[in-house]
């Protein structure tokens, strides 16, 4: 009987590796960035002070829709997602009441340098200006597209039009969607093609360079479903700017909708045989903004010194249901971590100096 349990055992873990190899045979990774979206908004939800400033015109459709008495309350409503699945499921960086603290390491803190140290690992203080020069930084989805099994396999959706510049498109070869860009691949679907076309037709409240947010998350979702990607990237724009143009509750109904895109992202996800089990979702931000003085929200840069707080959130087959998240993270880590999330060492093949893969992420990182 005995030899019966400890044979049956041992069928039982032999079972168990090979499940597990099998679960990360093909490692797949989705990125999505909401530009300078606070941490004091993920993790305290709405803010007393901004609702009842002059930044909120409409304070009792806002209260009604996101307020509550704790921040545990007011931060479900306006983040269900985070709060209902990932929190449950994943692990939160950033919650600076609960001694976690991310951040960004170049001194900049605006857009352009944010996006290069998440994606080169490289705070390069060459990198100041939000102008669309090319990188001369090596990014990870650069080198993640020339590894075997990943070749044309990864790909960038943005709302902001100076991505090309950031991800060096030409240099990286990299399939780069952004601004107002069409989607001309000849084998497009119908629906892909018209999202292209329908993009195009609504108001463009962002100026004339910019795309709304629901675009780029239709583009490269349908994107996604069409093509397979192994490492998605998409980068949402729209919380940013209407913080600079003084909309709170704007700000809010924004993340709460990209809260929304997020939840059925990883519906499809869990539910999509190619992406099931092999798949982390990485969300983050380029840099904070101002709190101590509200007039100070719709800023941020080098003179808000609060505006190099950051946060991330992960969830996915290989990282432990932790929730929130204490100890010291940087933004120049995430680089490393995606590729280790992949199976692959960015800072080995890299031209420059990367921030070392953040450990409590996956058992996979050593």
């Amino acid at each position: 009987m005995e030899i019966k349990k400890m044979l049956f055992a041992a069928l039982a873990m032999m079972g168990s590796v090979a499940a597990s190899a099998q679960h990360i045979k093909s490692p797949k990774v989705v990125l999505v960035t909401m530009d300078g979206f606070r941490w004091q908004e993920v993790f305290r939800g709405a803010d007393s002070a901004l609702i009842n400033s002059k930044y909120t015109d409409d304070k009792e459709e806002i209260k009604q829709l996101f307020w509550a008495p704790t921040a545990a309350q007011r931060r479900s409503k306006l983040l269900p997602f985070f709060w209902n699945t990932l929190e449950k499921k994943g692990q939160l960086y950033g919650d600076r009441d609960e001694d976690g603290k991310d951040q960004v390491l170049n001194p900049y803190n605006f857009s352009y340098p944010g996006y290069n140290e998440i994606l080169t690992g490289f705070p390069d203080v060459r990198m100041n200006t939000n102008d669309p020069i090319p990188n001369p930084n090596m990014n990870v989805l650069e080198f993640v597209n020339k590894q075997k099994g990943f070749e044309n396999k990864v790909a960038a959706f943005s709302s902001w039009e100076v991505f090309p510049a950031i991800l060096n498109a030409k240099r990286s070869k990299l399939l780069v969607n952004s601004g107002f860009m069409d989607f001309t691949k000849s084998d497009a679907g119908d629906r892909l093609k018209y999202i292209s076309k329908v993009q195009h037709e609504a108001t463009k409240i962002l100026g004339e360079k910019t795309r709304l947010d629901f675009a780029t998350y239709e583009m490269g979702f349908e994107y996604m479903k069409q093509y397979k990607p192994r490492f998605l990237y998409l980068a949402f724009d729209e919380t940013d700017d209407l913080a600079h143009e003084g909309l709170y509750k704007l700000y809010l109904k924004q993340a709460h909708l990209e809260d929304k895109y997020l939840s059925d992202l990883w519906n499809y996800i869990q539910h999509d045989p190619y992406y099931k089990d092999q798949t982390t979702l990485i969300i983050t931000c380029d840099h904070g903004r101002g709190e101590k003085d509200p007039n100070t929200w719709t800023g941020h840069g080098q003179d808000i010194k609060e505006s190099n707080q950051t946060w991330f959130a992960v969830i996915g087959p290989e990282t432990s249901a932790k929730g929130i998240m204490k100890g010291q993270t940087y933004h120049n880590q995430l680089a490393q971590t995606i590729a280790n999330l992949l199976g692959l060492d960015f800072k080995k093949a890299a031209d420059h100096e990367v921030g070392a893969a953040i450990k409590t992420v996956s058992d996979q990182i050593k």
